[in-house]
């Protein structure tokens, strides 16, 4: 290969590198590798830092029944962590929802979602891995995308099995590990 053709070969279509894929190119990815998201339970937070509310988002989901879920989204091609949370969290509860992200971006679990109804966690779509954040938001939360409203739950409502099974996807076990994370049993 010469010099020129290698050139050409590493330099990136602007198309192709932005991080976004098309319906199709998503479905063929989705059948065959795992695929990187970033979850955020939004909260809300004492002076002292104790959690006094957690946020769950109201949806419709595919099949048009309302559901409970977290925020959540895919991270993109040259998107690091912090972006990717950001940008989520900014899509699902508006620009004045004002998150403060953790200075170190360790989660307090990782989910693995199952294509199959196999385990707890189940996303028919794909096979998913979503690194789960608890995030502090003090301003308003303002619904936007396909989110119908943001619940504020105590961390005794949020330990209700009817509420915990609201919860698509078996995301309540996730809801249970985070209130667990914060001793909030």
């Amino acid at each position: 290969m010469r010099h020129n053709e290698a050139m050409s070969v590493r330099t990136p279509d602007p198309e192709s590198s932005s991080g976004w894929m098309s319906e199709d190119e998503l479905a063929l990815i989705r059948r065959r590798v795992p695929i990187l998201y970033v979850e955020a339970i939004p909260v809300r937070v004492d002076g002292m830092g104790r959690i006094e509310h957690f946020g769950l988002l109201l949806r419709a989901n595919s099949e048009g029944m309302i559901t409970r879920t977290f925020v959540s989204g895919r991270v993109q091609y040259g998107e690091n962590l912090r972006g990717a949370l950001l940008r989520h969290l900014e899509k699902d509860l508006g620009a004045m929802a004002f998150p403060q992200l953790p200075v170190s971006l360790a989660p307090f679990t990782i989910a693995e979602f199952s294509p199959m109804p196999v385990t707890e966690l189940h996303d028919e779509r794909q096979h998913a891995v979503a690194l789960e954040y608890l995030v502090p938001v003090t301003g308003e939360c303002e619904p936007r995308q396909d989110a119908l409203e943001v619940t504020w739950v105590t961390p005794e409502q949020a330990r209700d099995p009817d509420l915990l099974d609201e919860l698509e996807g078996g995301r309540g076990k996730i809801l249970r590990a985070a209130i667990g994370h914060v001793a909030a049993w």
